[in-house]
């Protein structure tokens, strides 16, 4: 694994291999890493990188967020649960030289999230095992605790395609060999309620 564009282009991370089941860890590849920054970047979106807050959700080693890093971000919360993930984090955060901008909190996204921020983030990456529903968990916590408004785009990994998620709008799905990239937002007349 490796970072792909910015001040980090070509930086090696901790490497997995084909990640660490038994951590549930499964790290985005550089391919659809790559892929997933293109589209976000193809201008549909508007402007979630650059000067932009990010939320890493399932962070794992956390090759999503420190990319984003890399390509700009102000900043990026990263939340993961398994002990062996934070150590692999906590490396690749130090890795790339980005602790100031970095912060790690250790909880479970499925659950009432701590409050992370006075304001909503721009861009969100779910990114968690596939196939146990937890993604769509934790887009529910994230409308519960008001971490997303109608113009945040959340990037949904999952290992199948998803048509429909109850009060969000799904605006693209692109497939990665067995990965599925939802590019969603939430439906407006929910984000101020």
């Amino acid at each position: 694994m490796r970072i792909i564009s910015g001040i980090n282009k070509g930086r090696n991370l901790i490497d997995l291999g084909k990640g660490d089941p038994s951590a549930s860890l499964r790290p985005t590849s550089d391919r659809v890493r790559e892929s997933i920054f293109n589209v976000i970047n193809s201008g549909k979106f508007g402007s979630k990188i650059e000067n932009c807050y990010i939320l890493d959700l399932f962070a794992g080693t956390g090759a999503l967020g420190l990319e984003a890093l890399s390509r700009g971000a102000k900043s990026v919360v990263f939340i993961d649960n398994g002990a062996q993930a934070i150590q692999f984090l906590k490396q690749n955060i130090s890795i790339c030289g980005v602790q100031n901008k970095a912060k790690i909190i250790k909880t479970d996204a499925t659950k009432k999230l701590p409050k992370l921020s006075n304001r909503s983030f721009d861009t969100i990456f779910v990114d968690p095992p596939y196939g146990k529903g937890f993604g769509e968990q934790s887009l529910k916590i994230l409308e519960e605790c008001r971490l997303v408004n109608e113009e945040t785009l959340i990037v949904l990994e999952e290992g199948h395609q998803i048509n429909a998620i109850e009060n969000f709008n799904i605006s693209d799905c692109r497939r990665y060999g067995s990965s599925y990239a939802h590019f969603l937002t939430i439906n407006k007349y929910q984000s101020g309620n």
